[in-house]
């Protein structure tokens, strides 16, 4: 480990905490209905037509129910968008590969994907869609499932700060404003900030390059309409063919990249995803990149604080995140640069690393540092293949979705997520002393706890149940790519990532194989729905809860939820959860197979 590594993650801590409280004072700003920004001259004639379009009345808040119902909606409604335009892509403009219409489960996996904030893409994105589709029907997506995901934040809070109240706000009018008043201004500028560093924007046809040095590789089988060819089994055939040229992907990547950091999106225009110089030329780029991910979700915790009247709360939920997530990157980082223990037997010394699988540009720290941000928030973009990274090291990324990504988290989701380990921590210290429970003057009763461990077991129970459905069924087995314990890890990383809204995967799980076997499109589309919504209804009835609760004054026994104590507490709840509900299946994947490494034994 160098000293210039510990300066940028010195760096890259400080620089987030400087940004966390101008941004929660603007999102607060914004998050009030009628609240004024420096943006009101350009933006407040574009919303307010809005609203007379949509018919909504931006006075008129919602209860709980309300709130959730128009959520629901309003997502149906972006699956059933984004389905038909992936199916008929073929028929549908801006189309200069003349590349076909998506299957329909792969077409559901991936509607499924980008409505819920996952953008897990079982599909290369250069070769499978067109720009009105990468455009139309996905880029709109990461503004709108963003913009989601923060007004359920905002609902919360509000569920929080207000007493003897019914009502939660407008979600037409949250997601509205979050979107022309946040996401679209930074997306704009960092945008604009790519096109500097050279990504790509632009409509034309791909480009193709004579190869210097032609070679052979073996490729689908596919007939006269481009479907492939099966053989008895129904196992896709493969044809030896002779490669002499290279296609260059063209498009509007820099658009699509912009927002799928700044609303922890992370679907990539290209396969590679940010690993790719066309996504992510410049070590600046990777470095702001990697700032844009955590920057919302680290300022909805000022927000937090500035909207339940107690700043110190806010920023000790920050600590809390910010300690995890050092943890994380520490552990990851020491797991890549000591490198492969299967190595190490044949003479190799300890800390060469591990470079398999990670850009030589950015190297060990920078691939270990954005896995880790990456999958702390509910992002899934990667600089870097997950699958190629150390058992402990790959670990690292799988458990840090397991915990619910509350470690900063996605835009909203984290903080939501993180509010319910919250909950959970002021229940315990309230049994620990023998008090009713209280969070912030407002006591936590049977109803609410409920609420909150309901949309734990949800994560639970999807990503465990589908991991034990697809070990033990042939559809599961088929798509590895390894054997053991890592071929294990494949599996329940792909339904860990699915199930927290986070998309990024152990690449060597083929999803969408060429026979056109559906199950893991279609098991991996509802882990998604049921990690989005079976997780948001629970917690929007928690928030209907607490915001009928009265406000009683604080009383020498009450519980503080500010301070290290509280931080502390909320840290071991937190990895209590995680580790009860998930640390024997990550034995059986990523610790074992360390331990097996460290014999010879390789998979």
């Amino acid at each position: 480990m160098h000293t210039s590594e510990l300066v940028q993650l010195c760096l890259f801590i400080g620089l987030l905490a400087l940004l966390t409280k101008p941004l929660g004072i603007y999102l607060t700003q914004v998050l009030d209905a009628n609240g004024k920004t420096l943006l009101d001259g350009l933006i407040r004639p574009v919303e307010n037509l809005t609203y007379s379009l949509m018919g909504v009345d931006r006075d008129k808040e919602q209860d709980w129910q309300g709130y959730t119902l128009a959520m629901l909606l309003f997502s149906l409604v972006g699956v059933i968008f984004t389905y038909l335009i992936l199916r008929l892509q073929h028929l549908l403009p801006l189309n200069p590969q003349a590349l076909p219409g998506l299957s329909a489960h792969l077409a559901f996996n991936t509607a499924v994907s980008f409505a819920t904030n996952t953008n897990w893409q079982s599909y290369a994105g250069e070769s499978t869609l067109s720009y009105f589709s990468q455009m139309v029907g996905l880029t709109v997506h990461n503004f709108t499932s963003a913009g989601t995901g923060i007004a359920i934040a905002a609902a919360l809070v509000r569920g929080i700060a207000r007493a003897s109240a019914n009502t939660l706000g407008n979600f037409w009018v949250d997601v509205v404003r979050v979107t022309y008043y946040v996401l679209l201004p930074l997306s704009f500028v960092f945008a604009i900030f790519l096109l500097s560093q050279g990504v790509v924007q632009n409509f034309k046809p791909y480009d193709t390059a004579s190869l210097v040095e032609s070679f052979q590789s073996q490729v689908p089988k596919i007939d006269e309409k481009g479907d492939p060819i099966l053989d008895a089994n129904r196992r896709g055939l493969l044809e030896v063919k002779t490669i002499s040229e290279q296609s260059i992907v063209q498009g509007p990547i820099a658009s699509q990249v912009a927002i799928k950091m700044v609303g922890t999106n992370g679907g990539g225009f290209v396969n590679t995803n940010a690993a790719h110089p066309f996504e992510n030329p410049t070590p600046l780029s990777n470095f702001l990149q990697m700032l844009s991910i955590f920057a919302i979700g680290s300022a909805l915790t000022y927000y937090l604080g500035r909207a339940t009247g107690n700043q110190a709360h806010g920023w000790s939920v920050w600590s809390a995140m910010m300690l995890l997530f050092l943890a994380g990157v520490l552990l990851c980082w020491w797991a890549e640069a000591r490198g492969n223990p299967t190595h190490q037997l044949l003479g190799i010394a300890p800390g060469d690393g591990n470079m398999e699988g990670k850009e030589v540009r950015f190297g060990i720290f920078n691939s270990s540092l954005f896995a880790t941000i990456t999958t702390a928030a509910s992002c899934g973009a990667v600089n870097a293949m997950h699958d190629s990274f150390t058992a402990l090291g790959g670990m690292v990324p799988l458990f840090m979705m397991q915990l619910g990504e509350v470690v900063i988290g996605g835009v909203g989701a984290g903080l939501y997520g993180m509010l319910v380990f919250v909950v959970l921590a002021v229940f315990i210290a309230g049994l620990m002393v023998g008090r009713t429970p209280e969070y912030l003057g407002k006591k936590i009763q049977a109803y609410d706890v409920k609420m909150a461990m309901l949309s734990l077991l949800v994560l639970c129970m999807s990503i465990l149940g589908f991991t034990a459905w697809a070990v033990a069924s042939q559809w599961g087995l088929a798509g590895l790519n390894n054997n053991g314990p890592h071929g294990f890890s494949e599996i329940l990383y792909a339904f860990t990532s699915c199930t927290a809204n986070n998309g990024s995967a152990f690449a060597g799980l083929t999803a969408n194989p060429s026979d056109g076997d559906s199950h893991y499109n279609a098991t991996l589309g509802v882990a998604m729905l049921i990690g989005r919504f079976l997780m948001i209804i629970p917690i929007m009835g928690l928030a209907g809860s607490l915001v009928k609760k009265k406000i009683a004054p604080p009383s020498p026994g009450t519980f503080p939820v500010q301070g290290p104590t509280f931080t502390i507490l909320l840290i071991g709840i937190v990895l209590l959860v995680g580790a009860l509900n998930f640390l024997p299946a990550l034995a059986l994947g990523p610790v074992v197979e360390h331990f097996l490494n460290l014999q010879g034994l390789l998979f």
